[in-house]
């Protein structure tokens, strides 16, 4: 006997509930990959959109499955993607730290120079600013 809801099974409710979560995740994190400030802070959001997003959407699909096979296959996926998601995020950051990386925005709210709006002593000519 399964209860229904709505004429769908609870594990389909369950389901659909996992998988838009992870794929509000995902997609708050491919904003944040695209609207960060710096490298480390765009990690970060690259990192839950792997472990957070694709973890429930994973979990969404366990649900919609009847197969053991299936199911003991995302399990391995969810596993991998749980340990080396996170893991080589920190190596990416370890390595942007000893590569001279500093962590922060650089420049917030300044503008390139532009080089045609300099004369030839390097100064900033005021008739074209």
């Amino acid at each position: 006997m399964s209860v229904e809801i709505a004429g769908l099974p609870l594990n389909q409710w369950i389901s659909w509930a996992f998988i838009l979560g992870g794929t509000f995740f995902s997609v708050t994190g491919a904003l944040g990959i695209i609207r960060l400030p710096d490298m480390f802070s765009r990690m970060h959001a690259a990192g839950m959109i792997d472990t957070l997003g694709v973890g429930l959407i994973l979990v969404g699909l366990i649900f919609q499955s009847d197969e053991w096979i299936v199911i003991a296959k995302l399990v391995l996926i969810l596993g991998f993607i749980f340990f080396t998601s996170p893991t080589a995020t920190y190596a990416l950051a370890r390595a942007a730290l000893s590569g001279g990386v500093t962590p922060g925005p650089k420049h917030v709210n300044s503008k390139p120079e532009n080089p045609a709006l300099k004369n030839k002593t390097g100064e900033a000519s005021s008739s074209n600013v």
